[in-house]
């Protein structure tokens, strides 16, 4: 594309010359430094693999394999590389920053030694407070590689079957068949880890038997249940493959004394009942219910046996919840708030339980937006399942997925080892001490390109190419919180910026690296020209190409940028 115009009024068109983008000064000299003769053999390829990108494992077949990738171009010669078809191979998805891969950790752990890819009110399609519920939602949600799914179960109107809404909101529902079908079929394309279903369960001892029933006919083989209430440490995500678990809280917590904990907390303040509040009051105590005896909640065996993760019920205060039986393991879960009060107070208590037990945190119940929060309080506290609204998008949801593209995206992601420590007075990692720089990371932005094929001409400017801007940062514990920003160039659908930013990392291990692409504006709304999120463990070094993502998370065809990344012991 020579010249690109752009119509201002009906006898004005402004016309923009295009340019091919030169390779920049960094990239030359490290073509000419591997292949002086300025045409790259293979061998010569082998060694910029191993000495300049840092791939110490690569073969004479992985250089060929880059080559043969090339030969459809106009620009490739039989004899090598020249410049211009090195350049090309640095931009593709052959040198990409961070490829698909996968699973490498070890996944023989205990399941509470694992960062799960995890839900909030799955099956919604928008909003907390007025959007439908839909089995969509949790489709995508498995096809992105979610592993723990929340379902709320409700009565229906008529109270003989079971539906899935946010109760004591304007939600619509979904039948629970619907939901458990969906899992079943999308539950192991993108992962064959174990999904986790969360049910918040608020039915009477009749619909629970019926959900056993539904349950166990519509996953069969694939579910996992556990035979004991007591389990003494989880089972490992390895040995649990293509296995559906079920966690909730025992009956006799539900029906016992008044519901307190998430299943109520989470749905308070809706004030306009549907169908799944209007069915329900029996559950609550305070309409002057009756509480069944040990007797009666014998009618409801087979749904206790379904539960493979017990939810415990939240009794006292703090450090009560966080109580560490070492007899038995189980789940509980807290709000965001909670979690900030626990973080303050109970930071050793919370790691602590963390490392047998699971932790689930909530978004407050404010979100009714649907939007979320920090997950980085919830995961240096060793909290393995931080619940996220799914329905939208925005930073925080950016860097959840960014954390969860590692390990080959499979929604499982060791914890670091000093989360998992405890020394032998029973000393565990302190979150609120002073954390040391471990190492530096440099990031180099040289250029971006694929915009003017993956956007309309007019969709930055009606009348000019855009202004792009790169804000380039890391997202982790707040010390190495830190986000820096390129210069502004203008009118140019091929910016080069060639410019370096240093990061200092105490924590890289829970470390996420965050680049958005924007078009300045003068009014001050700056466009959207791409994002992504790559965890920094597993970030590539050397030149490397980065795709970039629409706000879903869905990648673009074309638009990337071209780094470079470098990192440093201290």
């Amino acid at each position: 594309m020579p010249k690109q115009s752009f119509k201002v009024c009906l006898c004005w068109r402004r016309v923009f010359k295009t340019r091919m983008v030169e390779p920049p000064l960094d990239i030359k000299n490290a073509f000419y430094s591997f292949s002086p003769s300025g045409m790259m053999t293979v061998d010569d390829l082998l060694r910029f693999l191993i000495e300049h990108q840092g791939q110490k494992n690569a073969t004479k077949e992985d250089a060929q394999v880059i080559f043969d990738s090339l030969k459809h171009l106009n620009i490739f010669q039989r004899r090598g590389l020249h410049l211009e078809a090195f350049f090309r191979y640095l931009l593709g998805d052959l040198n990409l920053a961070h490829p698909p891969s996968k699973v490498h950790h070890d996944m023989n752990a205990p399941l509470s030694h694992y960062f799960l890819f995890t839900g909030h009110n799955s099956y919604l399609t928008g909003n907390q407070f007025s959007s439908a519920s839909s089995v969509e939602p949790i489709k995508d949600a498995l096809l992105r590689g979610v592993r723990v799914i929340e379902l709320d179960l409700w009565p229906n109107s008529s109270g003989n079957d079971v539906n899935v809404c946010h109760g004591r909101t304007l939600t619509s529902s979904v039948g629970l068949q619907k939901c458990l079908e969906a899992i079943k079929e999308n539950a192991f394309k993108a992962s064959e880890y174990p999904v986790i279903i969360t049910f918040e369960d608020h039915l009477n001892p009749n619909l629970q038997e019926k959900v056993a029933k539904m349950v166990t006919e519509t996953f069969g083989d694939m579910l996992y249940t556990n035979g004991t209430e007591n389990l003494e440490q989880f089972l490992s995500p390895e040995s649990l493959k293509k296995k559906v678990l079920i966690s909730t809280k025992p009956p006799k917590e539900y029906l016992e004394g008044n519901t307190q904990g998430e299943d109520i907390s989470e749905n308070e303040g809706g004030t306009a009942a549907n169908e799944c509040q209007s069915s329900s009051q029996w559950n609550s105590p305070e309409e002057g219910e009756h509480v069944p005896d040990e007797d009666e909640e014998k009618v409801v065996p087979e749904y206790r046996q379904l539960i493979a993760i017990n939810a415990r019920k939240l009794k006292g205060g703090l450090e009560n919840w966080l109580s560490d039986d070492p007899k038995k393991v189980s789940r509980i879960s807290l709000s965001e708030q909670k979690l900030e009060s626990a973080a303050k107070t109970y930071g050793t208590k919370t790691v602590m339980f963390t490392q047998r037990n699971l932790l689930r945190v909530y978004p407050k119940r404010t979100r009714l937006d649907s939007s979320n929060y920090n997950p980085f309080v919830g995961w240096m506290h060793g909290a393995q399942m931080v619940a996220f609204n799914m329905q939208g998008h925005g930073k925080h949801l950016w860097i959840m997925q960014g954390m969860f593209r590692a390990n080959g995206g499979c929604g499982y992601v060791k914890k670091p080892n000093f989360l998992l420590h405890r020394g032998p007075n029973d000393e565990v990692f302190d979150p609120n001490l002073p954390w040391e720089v471990k190492t530096i990371m440099t990031v180099k932005v040289y250029l971006g390109e694929g915009w003017h094929q993956d956007f309309h001409h007019t969709a930055f400017d009606r009348y000019s190419p855009p202004d792009f801007y790169t804000r380039i940062g890391v997202a982790g514990v707040p010390a190495d919180k830190d986000v820096k920003q390129t210069t502004t160039i203008e009118d140019e659908w091929l910016p080069v910026w060639d410019e370096e930013f240093k990061f200092q990392l105490r924590a890289p291990e829970l470390a996420v690296l965050r680049i958005k692409i924007l078009d300045y504006n003068t009014t001050g709304r700056h466009y959207f020209g791409g994002q992504v999120c790559l965890p920094v463990s597993e970030l590539r070094t050397g030149i490397r190409a980065v795709p970039l993502h629409d706000k879903k998370g869905n990648k673009y065809k074309h638009a990337r940028l071209l780094l470079s990344i470098k990192f440093e012991a201290t």
